[in-house]
């Protein structure tokens, strides 16, 4: 009877143990993303990710239960994006798709979550058909779209009072989209405004020299900019080199992250206004804590991408936390008015159509030691960068 006892005693002992939280499955998030495409943005947005997993985790973990994210390529490819999402789910058998930068990439598997019936949050795409035109009640969205973008910029470059403008802009719907509400608002808020030259190159095969010639020869009073990455890095040299921005106002959409300011060395543009990240000129404690564990854990400064990352995985954290559970349905109304902190501080994802209200900085840039940054810095916060109410229900039909 005593052996009886110590068997049942230790088989209650060990079944309590593995019924207990530290061996409960992960939660399993799917991470989608451009990393061999675009490693300058990625690097930093996966390090941003992992610190804020590290500390749900280092905290006690979402539900009892770790959290594992199985990180995926796309390879800057909308098929490929929704063959690995495929996977992810029944392969990896993940709770929660989210990530994705690249704005034909987001649409795809923002598609691919309404059709499976399973919860994405879109980390980074631009096109705010992923929450408007195209949108699902599956799919949220954390940073601000293009023509949160082009609005943030619009009422300084008003006070400007430059008549003149030229735009130059990547010929591609996140280009298109941005130079097309850039204008409308400027027109709104100017109305003598004049635009007296437009190019839009094909994303990344800029002719640098033939661009910047024709916008000289516009002789335009102010210059609207929407290329980035390569693109950026060749223009702003050329432009620099023939003159192009002397006694002109450039605005600059991202131009003002470091992911594009870095690669220009001394040949980062001075007093563009741009938005961008200005984490030198940021003291609010919740940026503080962020930038105190962020340099700790890597001995490096954070860029944008790295906020994204970590803002990405706290937000699914507190939507689960909310929700209760991983379950689709459950996700979904949880992320409804959800709130979350973020390093730049309070963000709600807005019910009308599941945008955060993730706000932007713009500032002017400068030079400093052969590196270019943001000088100053002024936080916008994304509920005041959205169209109304009213415009927003006739462009996205799905609640």
């Amino acid at each position: 009877m005593k052996r009886v006892l110590r068997i049942t005693a230790l088989l209650a002992t060990l079944w309590a143990a593995l019924a207990s939280p530290s061996h409960a499955q992960p939660i399993k998030i799917g991470e989608i993303n451009s990393y061999k495409a675009l490693p300058a943005l990625m690097g930093p947005y996966r390090k941003g990710w992992e610190l804020a997993q590290d500390e749900i985790n280092g905290s006690g973990g979402l539900l009892g239960r770790k959290v594992e994210t199985i990180f995926r390529d796309d390879n800057a490819n909308a098929g490929d994006a929704v063959r690995v999402a495929e996977e992810l789910l029944s392969r990896e058998r993940v709770d929660v798709l989210a990530g994705v930068t690249l704005s034909n990439v987001g649409l795809a598997v923002a598609d691919f979550a309404n059709q499976r019936k399973v919860f994405f949050l879109a980390s980074g795409p631009l096109s705010d058909k992923v929450v408007w035109e195209s949108g699902n009640r599956y799919t949220y969205r954390l940073r601000s779209g293009t023509h949160a973008l082009a609005a943030s910029v619009v009422d300084e470059a008003a006070r400007s009072k430059k008549k003149r403008w030229a735009l130059v802009y990547p010929n591609y719907e996140y280009g298109q989209a941005a130079a097309s509400t850039f204008k409308a608002a400027l027109k709104k808020a100017q109305p003598d405004v004049e635009f007296v030259a437009e190019q839009a190159p094909p994303f990344g095969k800029l002719d640098a020299g033939a661009v910047v010639q024709a916008l000289e020869d516009a002789r335009p009073d102010a210059i609207f900019n929407v290329l980035f990455g390569a693109d950026l890095t060749k223009f702003a040299r050329e432009g620099k080199t023939r003159g192009l921005f002397k006694n002109r106002l450039v605005v600059s959409l991202l131009t003002g992250e470091p992911e594009y300011l870095d690669p220009l060395k001394d040949d980062a543009p001075e007093d563009w206004l741009v938005t961008g990240y200005p984490y030198q000129q940021i003291s609010t404690p919740q940026h503080q804590a962020f930038l105190t564990a962020y340099q700790k854990k890597y001995n490096d400064y954070p860029r944008l991408n790295s906020v994204v990352g970590y803002a990405t995985m706290k937000a699914i954290a507190a939507g689960i936390r909310k929700a209760g559970s991983v379950d689709t349905e459950k996700l979904v109304a949880a992320f409804k008015g959800l709130n979350f902190d973020s390093p730049f501080g309070p963000v709600v994802f807005r019910p009308q159509d599941n945008q955060s209200t993730l706000g932007i900085y713009v500032g002017r840039t400068a030079l400093k030691e052969g590196k270019g940054y943001m000088r100053t810095g002024t936080y916008i916060d994304g509920s005041k960068l959205t169209l109304s109410d009213d415009e927003i229900a006739k462009l996205r039909t799905v609640k």
